[in-house]
C-alpha cells in the first residue's frame, strides 16, 4: 500500500516551534517512504479560529519547504461527512445525548461513565459515544461535530496509512481506533512525535501565545526541529534541499529514541533547542 501521512494544524494561531516539529516529523517520515503528504485544516472550532490563520500557517509551511501534495481539506466543509457517520453510529444505539458540564465532571473526576446531571428540554445536549474508558464527545452542544469523530472520518476518507504527531494525542489514539472498529474503517499505524515545552515545562502552544516561527529565516528553527527529532542535520542552503537530504537519510530509530514518554524542553527560542536530561 502506498504511504499516505498528513499534518492537521488547527487555525488558533501562527505555526509555533512545537507545531512545525509536528509537521516536519510528519513530512519527512512520508518522504522516506516514497509517500503522499497532505495538510488538513482542522477548523472546527469558530470561537477560537484566528481570521487569516490558515493562510498564515500554508504560507508559512511553504517557507518552509512543505506543500501539500493534494488539495487541503478544511474540515469545516465536511459536515455532512461527519453527519453520516454520526447517523450510523446513532442507528447502531452507540451515542447517546448527554448534558453533563465539566463542572458536572469534576465531582466524579472528570471522566463520564454515566449521566450526573438530569435531561433538560430548555438547552440541548452534546451527543457522547459509549466507551469503556470514558464516554466522549461526539457532537457537541453547539452542534458541531468534534474532533475525535471529524479525525476518524477524515483519515479514513483520505486513506492515510500512517499518522505521526505529536505524543500529547497519545489518549486520542484508543478513542479513534474504538471509532475506527465501530465504523467498519481501517486503522493506520501511529507514530508520536516528542512534545516541545517551555521553560516552565508546559507544552508549546498557541493559546498561550507561543512565538512564531520566522519564515522569513527558516533555516534555523528547522535545523533545530529535526535535531529535536533526534536526525542527523545535514548541509543545505535551502529549505526544500535540507528536508529532502534528511529524508534521505531519515533514521526511524533515532525518532523513536527522541520520543520518550518524558515530554522534550525548549527555552522560547527554537535555535536553542534542548531535551530534559
Amino acid at each position: 500500500m502506498t504511504y499516505r501521512g498528513r499534518f492537521a494544524p488547527s487555525p488558533t494561531g501562527s505555526l509555533h516551534f512545537g507545531s512545525l516539529v509536528a509537521a516536519v516529523g510528519s513530512w519527512i517520515r512520508a518522504r522516506a517512504q516514497n509517500g503522499a503528504w497532505i495538510v488538513r485544516m482542522e477548523d472546527l472550532d469558530p470561537p477560537r479560529e484566528v481570521p487569516g490563520a490558515a493562510a498564515d500557517i500554508l504560507e508559512t509551511l511553504a517557507a518552509f519547504g512543505m506543500e501539500s501534495d493534494e488539495a487541503v481539506l478544511f474540515q469545516s466543509r465536511r459536515e455532512s461527512a461527519y453527519a453520516a457517520a454520526f447517523a450510523r453510529l446513532d442507528a447502531a444505539g452507540h451515542v447517546f445525548p448527554c448534558w453533563c458540564s465539566r463542572t458536572d465532571l469534576e465531582s466524579i473526576g472528570g471522566i463520564h461513565h454515566a449521566c450526573v446531571a438530569l435531561p433538560d428540554a430548555t438547552r440541548p445536549p452534546a451527543w457522547r459515544l459509549r466507551d469503556d474508558a470514558g464516554d466522549f464527545v461526539v457532537r457537541r452542544v453547539e452542534g458541531w461535530y468534534a474532533y475525535q469523530l471529524a479525525v476518524v472520518v477524515d483519515d479514513a476518507e483520505q486513506g492515510i496509512t500512517e499518522v505521526v504527531r505529536g505524543a500529547d494525542l497519545l489518549e486520542s489514539t484508543p478513542r479513534q481506533i474504538h471509532l475506527q472498529r465501530l465504523l467498519g474503517y481501517p486503522t493506520p499505524e501511529y507514530l508520536h512525535l516528542p512534545l516541545a515545552l517551555d521553560a516552565d515545562g508546559k507544552k508549546l502552544s498557541k493559546q498561550d501565545r507561543a512565538r512564531p516561527v520566522d519564515r522569513d529565516d527558516p533555516l534555523p528553527a528547522l535545523r533545530a526541529a529535526l535535531t529535536f527529532l533526534g536526525q542527523r542535520v545535514p548541509t543545505a542552503s535551502t529549505p526544500t534541499s535540507l528536508l529532502h537530504a534528511t529524508a534521505r537519510s531519515f533514521d526511524l530509530a533515532a525518532l523513536r529514541a527522541a520520543s520518550p514518554s518524558a515530554m522534550c524542553t525548549i527555552e522560547q527560542h527554537p535555535q536553542s533547542a534542548r531535551r530534559e536530561s
